[in-house]
């Protein structure tokens, strides 16, 4: 039987990957070949990201995978959203992308509310959960700094068109990555002309839109000389990796809800068409396009990033943890000792994030962590805490009943997390695939390529070749008791 090879680059806020992927029959294979970092740099009081180096990594992935003498049907990026480059007329990349997290866009969405259209207004528009770095604002920021890329930008492209176009020369807007940006009707799924108008920006400026699986461009041919590799497509899959990962739930039927869990954790359900009501408005729902027309209805939730900021504090005090050691602290340490609500705004980017959460456990009376080990069990109760608040929500929104919690991503290696979930929302918990974002974008090419047909076809394929971990919920009255504390705290 013939073997297919696909190139998956997976790129998250912190890392990326070169991921191979072997799809024979129906038997599905990974391989890392690469793996780099992505890290924001700090320059004069702002954030970016080195599209350069990014770039640079991916020529790499293309020279490894070129050592193994498989010939590859296509390629495939998918990144996190939000963020874009600009490019101008002689089709040059003006300067490094902002990163989300630069703190130039704070205060600014609720200044666009007031001066230019009201919250609810916007959220009719387009169903998307108001965050301060979604791309709306970042172009309203610039725009009123009167920003040198975009003043001189040609286009616009999201990062993982910015990179496509780097390797093929091809400009497009793929529509899961663009759903991202608040700027697309979910009912149209194209730009929101009215609001790129009150924005002052042209609609031209953007490239025109696909759906996942669309062709963008062959790898150049200087590129080829380059890597003295041959040309090959590169398929726009679902850009976003979210996207990327919710098409790789190995669901059967449409009865779950999914948390994708990694540096953020977005939960939500999967459904046929937009929701735009009062609730969804009321708890700030968003709708990001999906795969074969649905629509991610989700809500964006701070994940392991809080985790992850402490582990680099005390990395830089000289020590270390491996994951065991992790959870054998956490274990060790008092139960529901504080509770701390992950998406408040003390934690988006602090310098030093255990002292955030100390000055967070001061303000709302609670006495704070000491030990590593308290600090790494505070975060974990507490993200379960908050995924049952939010899951109570998607109960109240979904036609259909929830009857199980996928966990996807890298976080759904996290065993104790996985439990403390399951406790917390009463519910059993599958846990895998942990590389969903790179299996969605293998799978979105093979569907391009013709081997599946359907998201439903992926979803099959994917499931008779992972092995998922189940948690079943335990110690119902203990957990209960602990939502009524962390609910009261969260509510200061």
């Amino acid at each position: 039987m013939d073997s297919k090879y696909f190139i998956a680059f997976d790129l998250g806020a912190t890392s990326g990957r070169t991921i191979l992927g072997t799809l024979t029959g129906d038997k599905l294979t990974l391989e890392e070949v690469t793996r780099f970092p992505n890290q924001m740099l700090q320059l004069n009081g702002h954030f970016y990201w080195n599209i350069f180096s990014l770039y640079e990594n991916l020529k790499k992935g293309l020279a490894a995978v070129a050592q193994k003498k498989v010939s590859v049907t296509s390629i495939g990026i998918d990144t996190w959203g939000v963020d874009f480059a600009f490019v101008n007329e002689e089709g040059a990349l003006i300067g490094l992308p902002y990163a989300y997290r630069d703190p130039q866009t704070i205060g600014k969405k609720e200044e666009f509310f007031e001066k230019v259209m009201p919250a609810d207004e916007l959220y009719g528009k387009t169903g998307i959960q108001h965050m301060d770095f979604n791309s709306i604002f970042q172009l309203y920021t610039l725009k009123q700094r009167k920003d040198f890329g975009l003043t001189h930008a040609s286009r616009l492209l999201f990062m993982p068109d910015a990179l496509s176009y780097l390797l093929t020369g091809k400009m497009v807007t793929e529509y899961t990555i663009a759903s991202t940006s608040q700027l697309l009707n979910p009912e149209t799924r194209k730009l929101d002309e009215k609001l790129l108008e009150v924005l002052g920006v042209s609609k031209f400026l953007f490239a025109d839109m696909v759906e996942p699986g669309a062709k963008v461009g062959m790898l150049t041919e200087d590129l080829c000389e380059e890597l003295q590799i041959e040309s090959v497509p590169v398929i726009a899959v679902a850009g976003h990796d979210t996207a990327s990962a919710v098409a790789a739930v190995p669901a059967a039927n449409k009865n779950f809800a999914y948390l994708s869990s990694g540096t953020w954790s977005l939960m939500g359900i999967e459904t046929d068409g937009p929701v735009v009501n009062e609730k969804t408005t009321h708890y700030n729902i968003t709708n990001e396009g999906g795969v074969d027309g649905t629509i991610r209805l989700l809500k964006n939730i701070t994940g392991m990033w809080i985790v992850e900021q402490c582990l680099k504090k005390w990395h830089k005090e000289g020590t270390d943890y491996t994951y065991p050691q992790m959870v054998e602290l956490a274990q060790a340490a008092r139960p529901f000792a504080c509770f701390i609500n992950p998406d408040d705004s003390g934690f988006t980017n602090p310098q030093d994030m255990p002292k955030a959460i100390c000055e967070y456990c001061a303000r709302t009376g609670q006495n704070a962590p000491q030990t590593h080990g308290e600090f790494i069990r505070v975060i974990f109760e507490s993200l379960a805490l908050k995924y049952r608040e939010v899951l109570d929500v998607f109960r109240e929104l979904s036609v259909n009943p929830i009857e199980k919690l996928h966990i996807i991503g890298g976080g759904s290696r996290n065993k104790l997390l996985n439990q403390f979930t399951s406790n917390a929302i009463g519910l059993p918990v599958v846990a895998g695939p942990s590389e969903a974002s790179s299996i969605g974008n293998i799978m979105l090419q093979a569907k391009a390529a013709g081997v599946v047909s359907t998201l439903q076809e992926m979803r099959n394929v994917i499931s008779v070749n992972v092995e998922p971990d189940y948690f079943s919920p335990a110690d119902a009255e203990v957990w209960n008791e602990a939502y009524q504390k962390y609910i009261s705290i969260i509510k200061k």
